[in-house]
């Protein structure tokens, strides 16, 4: 996995997680991810060393991780997001009783069942 795939995968935990983390941290956060600035820029702005910075951003990147291994938020809304891409090629096809059988499945998955 590239380091572009990683970014990737990290702006996607943050759209779900990124509230969890503190101000500061967001802060850190979307200045190096969606800001693109450096360490050393982000370390001017906010009076903090490089290192503190790196470091906050390792912290983050951890949190989040940890987040998804936890809640599984990004898990379950890509499985979801599958299985209703199905239901629409099923649809398409006019195979109404597959589209059918997986959107059940999906229900019943929903309540756990």
């Amino acid at each position: 996995m590239d380091e572009l795939e990683k970014n990737e995968i990290l702006g996607d935990l943050y759209a779900y997680y990124g509230d969890l983390l503190t101000k500061s941290q967001q802060s850190y956060f979307e200045d190096y991810y969606y800001n693109d600035l450096s360490l050393g820029e982000i370390a001017i702005n906010h009076h903090v060393s490089r290192q503190a910075v790196y470091d906050n951003l390792r912290r983050c990147r951890k949190l989040l991780k940890n987040y998804e291994d936890n809640l599984h938020m990004q898990r379950d809304y890509n499985m979801i997001e599958d299985k209703l891409a199905k239901v629409v090629v099923a649809l398409k096809k006019g195979e109404s009783s597959q589209a059918l059988q997986i959107t059940t499945d999906l229900i019943n998955q929903l309540r756990g069942e």
